[in-house]
């Protein structure tokens, strides 16, 4: 009798717990698109060293744990600092399950106002080409035509988590941006010298968007954008003095 009641306390809490965090997660969906939120809080809770994430005895482990992130651009000249002040922390998952949960709660890209961006890279990584991840790195862009993004999003990233690309821990992340007359999608990687890895990326990406053979697809060491801001921000010292 007694393990009978703890069973049905048991499951009560997991009922709660699952509510509780479906509202938090359809909470910040709603935020997302009115652009609201506390940008100290949010600061604030980037610096903050999270814990592991815990995987229940019944959930499928995915390779790698992953952070998604949310940005949207500020009007005018886009800085370093303005653009990490941007970056909003959505969640975290470590399973399958959790980034269901996560995922379909969250508004499509579609759905987003221009000039937002969803960022998703693995935990430690973050969406800065200035992360020690990133520096000697680059990324795949695409160009897509309006009304493809969702898609073209949803299976990029399925193709992220379920380690398609066959390149062991190079990729870092991917990013998806949504603009007035075009949305991209980009994928992140760690070597941007390693040219077997980035054309087999490549070859990926065109076969898991099931993109046309003359699509254009761009890449861009991270390495030249940091020389460029480098060489900016000592110019601009110059002038100030």
């Amino acid at each position: 009798m007694i393990e009978y009641l703890l069973s049905i306390i048991k499951n009560i809490k997991s009922i709660f717990l699952l509510l509780f965090i479906s509202l938090k997660l359809f909470h910040f969906s709603v935020k997302v698109s009115d652009e609201s939120g506390d940008e100290d809080s949010n600061n604030q809770a980037q610096k903050i060293r999270l814990p592991p994430i815990e995987i229940g005895p019944n959930e499928n482990r995915l390779q790698y744990g992953y952070t998604l992130w949310y940005s949207r651009r500020s009007v005018g000249k886009q800085s370093d600092r303005r653009y990490a002040e941007n970056l909003k922390f959505i969640g975290r998952f470590g399973s399958v399950e959790q980034f269901w949960a996560l995922y379909s709660h969250l508004a499509r890209p579609s759905e987003l106002t221009p000039s937002s961006d969803f960022h998703l890279f693995k935990n430690g990584i973050k969406p800065m080409w200035e992360d020690l991840a990133n520096r000697q790195g680059g990324k795949w862009a695409v160009t897509l035509r309006k009304g493809s993004v969702d898609r073209c999003w949803e299976n990029l990233i399925l193709a992220m988590l379920g380690e398609q690309f066959m390149v062991g821990e190079e990729i870092c992340g991917a990013v998806v941006s949504v603009r007035f007359q075009e949305d991209k999608v980009c994928v992140w990687n760690k070597t941007s010298s390693d040219t077997a890895t980035t054309g087999r990326i490549k070859e990926t990406l065109r076969r898991v968007l099931q993109l046309p053979s003359d699509t254009l697809m761009d890449y861009k060491p991270h390495n030249e954008r940091l020389k460029h801001a480098i060489i900016k921000s000592q110019s601009e010292g110059a002038v100030k003095l």
